[in-house]
């Protein structure tokens, strides 16, 4: 079956080979990003030894999530995207389950914020850097 032909058994084949319609590198970027919104929070509420375990193991997994899409997302695209999912995850977490106000002004610059996100998601392409990233080192 040729790869572009989108019926459900191609797109399982297609997700087997790591070519679904996302991408597995922007999913570890927006995985981390979940992550991120966790560590944010756990940075702002932690108050016992285990909150305070959970936020650093979540600062990892983030920071190890991103660092894995960068072998084949650019650096700054990937980081921009990253923070700028973290970013509007944590405002909505602080708005909905924290009473946290959000005027208008504050929406129109979280909604711009997202649309930039979206934006570089979707002119950024993968590339294959064959495990070599570009100063050399992987």
């Amino acid at each position: 079956m040729h790869k572009n032909v989108r019926t459900s058994s191609g797109l399982f084949c297609a997700y087997m080979r790591g070519e679904s319609m996302m991408g597995k590198n922007w999913l570890y970027v927006v995985i981390g990003a979940m992550f991120e919104v966790g560590w944010v929070i756990g940075l702002n509420r932690a108050g016992t030894f285990w909150q305070w375990a959970v936020t650093v193991l979540a600062i990892v997994v983030s920071f190890l999530l991103l660092i894995q899409a960068t072998k084949r997302l650019p650096v700054a695209t990937a980081y921009a995207v990253f923070v700028g999912l973290g970013t509007v995850g944590s405002v909505a977490v602080d708005t909905l389950l924290f009473g946290q106000s959000l005027p208008p002004l504050k929406l129109l610059f979280i909604v711009t914020l997202l649309v930039g996100v979206i934006g570089l998601k979707m002119v950024t392409k993968e590339v294959d850097t064959g495990g070599v990233r570009e100063n050399g080192l992987d």
